[in-house]
């Protein structure tokens, strides 16, 4: 037995049939050469007789859920891997449509407390010599950065690499190539790529883990990393209300910069259902670096807050539900790498708010104004400690914590409208038993009041995009794809007049 940190604590009791706490990711595979009809089948067999389990995949809640949260982990010596490790097959023709309905129903499915926290699925018989894999993890074992490092200690940049060993087991061998997010980068991150990934095709596009619960976690950081009782700690804390007053005082100044409760109230800030719609989709990194050195100063976050932004614009018009005043997204930025523990996953994240000036019709206006909050909103943050980041993204949170309470969705205004995020993924090919690594799609959590959360991972030459939604709350979520790709064409010829 060993004791839950309050950050992993408070994910397990926000869990509910209709809120669902666990990040997930959609890999997409190429078969090696030579791969006969067994390969999928013949992995999946190799994974559950292996018996090398590490600690964070054997950890189960302790005890029943209370109104006072659970308070330790206990370990299960006797893991069935039959249980969480699956084999499932596409029903014909197999296209990526029938794979992300199939992702859609097991990312809305709880994950069973008496068992350790975690599935692992194979999913064969996708068309054009493809298969993948969905993992989904709890929030209360790691956030999505984290569960994007244990991912990526499991390929290797040698295709003729074999018996690698899955996220759940040990490993020898010096992990892969990868980013590793701080709080300098503001989720500003700007991958390069050195091949090209074919990911997933759909309409209009070149073939779509953090999040909203990370930031629920941050609520409960500071409370905890300040029972440490050090000198600097509490320096760090007396400094967090001259911290929010210059934020505040700084907002005010500067009408480029965005407070809580600045968000208008949509369509997607109501009450969810624990059903799942996922969509995703790639687009060329080249094509959002163009746009970024035709606009000096900007970086390739920025034209993806643009690209949101003039989906989303797009979206709400085709539904007669677009908001007079800007949408606003919570972005999360990453502040440690590791938990206390030692292993490479835990929650650490702060947060700062943008807006996405949804009420410009010109696509290069709206870009001018996303910048400026975006750069607002990393200026405010210069000179904190994390611990104060902690602390100030913890004040931005906590109105979210009512929203379970009945009525409460409905009455009070969003702190923001949706989580948008992104993760920096590998640069370099990866592969998996000789299979090309195609695509890293994440799976994050929408949250009540927050029915829309996009994703971004970079990997290689291509950025994936990963939406996730409520089923009833979020309509023909496959469009936001067909927006993505009409509004980086706007920027891309707005880019071009300039």
């Amino acid at each position: 037995m060993s004791p839950m940190p309050l950050t992993d604590s408070v994910f397990l009791l926000a869990e509910s049939r209709e809120h669902p706490m666990h990040v997930g990711g959609l890999q997409l595979y190429t078969l090696p050469d030579g791969a006969g009809p067994d390969f999928v089948s013949n992995q999946y067999r190799r994974l559950v007789d292996g018996k090398n389990v590490r600690r964070l995949f054997r950890r189960r809640p302790r005890g029943p859920v209370s109104l006072f949260g659970q308070w330790s982990w206990a370990e299960d010596e006797q893991i069935d891997l039959d249980y969480h490790v699956r084999l499932s097959a596409l029903p014909r023709p197999g296209r990526v449509r029938e794979l992300l309905e199939l992702t859609s129903r097991l990312h809305g499915t709880l994950l069973d407390r008496h068992r350790p926290l975690w599935e692992f699925h194979l999913i064969e018989g996708l068309e054009g010599g493809r298969f993948a894999t969905y993992g989904k993890l709890h929030h209360a074992l790691a956030d999505g950065v984290s569960a994007m490092r244990l991912l990526l200690r499991t390929l290797s940049e040698d295709p003729a690499a074999v018996d690698l060993p899955p996220p759940w087991a040990g490993w020898s061998r010096p992990p892969c190539e990868r980013s590793q997010p701080n709080g300098s980068e503001l989720n500003g991150g700007q991958p390069n790529g050195t091949a090209p990934a074919n990911g997933l095709n759909g309409s209009g596009g070149h073939g779509g883990l953090g999040g909203l619960g990370a930031g629920l976690g941050a609520m409960l950081d500071v409370p905890r990393r300040a029972v440490g009782g050090t000198a600097r700690t509490i320096g760090e804390l007396a400094g967090v209300g001259p911290a929010l007053f210059g934020v505040v005082q700084h907002a005010l100044l500067d009408h480029g910069a965005t407070l809580p409760f600045q968000a208008p109230r949509s369509m997607l800030n109501v009450p969810i259902t624990g059903g799942r719609r996922f969509a995703a989709q790639s687009w060329p990194m080249a094509r959002v670096k163009a746009v970024r050195r035709a606009t000096r100063g900007s970086t390739v976050n920025d034209v993806v807050m643009a690209m949101c932004a003039g989906a989303l614009r797009h979206y709400l018009l085709d539904l007669g539900a677009l908001p007079d005043r800007p949408l606003v997204a919570m972005v999360p930025l990453a502040l440690r790498t590791r938990s206390t523990d030692g292993e490479p996953g835990g929650n650490a994240v702060g947060t700062i708010l943008a807006s996405l000036a949804t009420n410009v019709a010109d696509p290069a206006e709206r870009f001018r104004q996303i910048r400026a909050s975006l750069e607002q909103g990393k200026q405010a943050m210069n000179g904190l400690s994390p611990l104060q980041i902690l602390a100030l993204s913890a004040m931005v949170m906590a109105p979210l914590a009512a929203n379970p309470l009945p009525g409460v969705v409905r009455v009070a205004p969003p702190p923001f409208n949706l989580v948008i995020s992104n993760v920096p993924g590998p640069r370099r090919p990866l592969y998996w038993e000789g299979a090309r690594l195609e695509g890293l799609y994440p799976l994050s959590i929408p949250y009540d009041g927050q029915a829309l959360n996009i994703t971004v991972t970079s990997y290689l030459d291509s950025l994936d995009f990963g939406l996730t939604g409520c089923r009833r709350s979020v309509p023909h979520l496959q469009r936001l794809l067909t927006h993505l790709e009409t509004a980086l064409a706007e920027l891309e010829t707005a880019a071009t007049a300039t």
